[in-house]
């Protein structure tokens, strides 16, 4: 008879356990999750660190991410950019070290930023981007190109196809390249 209870008691207790991990989230995939993008070319380590946030059938840009506003690049932290070597973002110094990265989407071109502050989240607690312009280290605008194919999830990688380093964006219909020289 203890057997059948203690039996009874521990597939009640793995129920609930099982009940409980399932809806806290712990056992489900997160709806942006933290990626990495990097690239080594000889002695040029580069790498990215952020969230992808997915599509799942809503309009993106002038929507979900307002044009003409700052973004935190990504969703849940902001993302980070760092690199072992200083660089050139078309003609502007980007000394080496680790930034946090932000873009302002428009319609046919985006600003981006890097900046040095390292902040713990990418917005405030009014979901406001907590980036700080002062900070602000290198800013270039580059033409956003429209896909003939929707990228689902948001995506950051690098482009070395050419003899000219490039860090892409894309996600839903738009697709960035911000150039890098050694």
């Amino acid at each position: 008879m203890k057997k059948i209870i203690y039996l009874l008691l521990i597939i009640i207790i793995s129920v609930l356990g099982f009940q409980f991990f399932t809806k806290s989230g712990i056992f489900t995939k997160p709806l942006s999750p933290k990626d990495t993008a990097g690239i080594k070319i000889n002695e040029l380590r580069v790498e990215v660190v952020y969230n992808r946030p997915s599509k799942r059938d809503r309009p993106v840009f002038g929507a979900l991410v307002p044009f003409n506003k700052v973004w935190r690049t990504g969703a849940n932290e902001a993302t980070t950019f760092e690199t072992n070597h200083d660089l050139s973002i078309n003609g502007i110094p980007l000394p080496k070290g680790k930034y946090t990265l932000w873009s302002e989407p428009k319609a046919d071109n985006w600003k981006v930023m890097f900046n040095s502050k390292q902040y713990d989240w990418g917005v405030n607690e009014k979901m406001e981007p907590s980036w700080d312009p002062n900070f602000d280290v290198a800013e270039i605008e580059v033409p956003a190109q429209k896909l003939n194919k929707p990228v689902e999830q948001f995506t950051i990688a690098f482009d070395n196809s050419t003899d000219d380093l490039k860090m892409t964006m894309a996600w839903d219909d738009v697709k960035i390249e911000i150039p890098l020289k050694d």
